[in-house]
């Protein structure tokens, strides 16, 4: 009998023993995922500049992600002068020295930048590549157009509202951009291999400079007055040579297919200045790029390479542009 009580009595202890340990590891557990969940995340954007369109509807897509989750601060810096690389590079040095916990990035060059972004993610720091490519492996993912695709369709819409035939001319932006490049030599690339009756007469770089390529435009226009059409690779470009046609008196008769959206772009549709431009997906970049660092950071699985899409808009389809 004794015996028996005392098994009891070890037996309700081991019990309330168990019951005490389950609940000490649940209560860990939640703390745990409250932790988690209250993991507060620095992230830097760092586009090519902060005056474009194109740059400040990556920067709302980001910003619209951050505020969805509620846990990224997103701070937004740019270059004063996109034809100097090397301000973009100490954005991302000082990124790297104030332990960001992500660095979202628009390359100004190619080249230049790829040893920060190296140094970057070689410190653990995930790297999110926005729009313009990098020469190197070592980022988390890159989000952006196939620029080389739309650079064929911007030729081809472009051979088709000059019947295939004729002078043009190219005013791209920057010359050590990936992005540029890319629409520049696919461009010239399709125009070789489909349209033997094309001549490109003059490539100029106005670093998305609205002045500049309004400049070039009419500079081009004087030289060259039997001219068929133009190809702008960016918005600053686009709008300056669509201003360009519209001072020379030219419009409609010189035909432009341009790159990227904004209301001068769309105005410039409307008025019949520009007969085409290719139209990216900027908010979807910046909204996926916050996402896929929160991913990265959680260990999550990322994908190596997003292509955002592009159309062609022209004056008969532009309900179909969205934010």
């Amino acid at each position: 009998m004794k015996k028996r009580s005392i098994l009891t009595v070890l037996l309700v202890l081991a019990v309330a023993a168990a019951v005490l340990v389950s609940g000490c590891s649940s209560k860990n557990s939640g703390s745990a995922g409250d932790d988690a969940k209250d993991k507060k995340y620095q992230f830097v954007l760092i586009t090519m500049d902060s005056l474009d369109e194109h740059w400040l509807s990556v920067k709302a897509g980001a910003e619209e992600k951050a505020k969805e989750l509620g846990n990224v601060s997103l701070t937004f810096r740019a270059p004063a002068d996109k034809s100097d690389p090397n301000e973009q590079v100490r954005m991302v040095e000082d990124a790297i020295n104030q332990k960001a916990d992500a660095i979202l990035l628009a390359p100004l060059d190619q080249s230049a930048l790829t040893p920060v972004v190296e140094k970057a993610y070689d410190a653990g720091i995930p790297v999110i590549i926005i729009d313009s490519p990098v020469k190197t492996d070592k980022y988390t993912s890159f989000i952006a157009t196939d620029n080389l695709k739309a650079a064929e369709m911007a030729a081809d819409k472009l051979a088709e509202l000059i019947d295939g035939k004729g002078k043009i001319a190219i005013i791209n932006a920057q010359p050590g951009s990936g992005t540029t490049m890319m629409r520049e030599n696919g461009f010239k690339d399709r125009i070789k291999e489909k349209y033997p009756d094309i001549q490109i007469v003059t490539v100029q770089y106005s670093m998305g400079d609205k002045a500049k390529a309004l400049n070039q435009t009419l500079d081009i226009l004087t030289a060259n007055p039997d001219l068929a059409a133009f190809y702008a690779t960016n918005e600053g470009s686009t709008v300056g040579v669509a201003r360009g046609v519209k001072e020379k008196g030219v419009a409609g008769k010189v035909k432009v297919v341009g790159f990227d959206k904004s209301q001068d772009i769309i105005n410039a549709l409307n008025e019949g200045l520009i007969q085409a431009t290719m139209v990216q997906n900027p908010y979807q970049m910046g909204f996926l790029g916050v996402q896929f660092a929160v991913d990265a950071i959680e260990g999550k699985s990322v994908e190596k390479k997003v292509d955002t899409g592009v159309k062609v808009i022209t004056k008969d389809n532009l309900d179909e542009l969205t934010k």
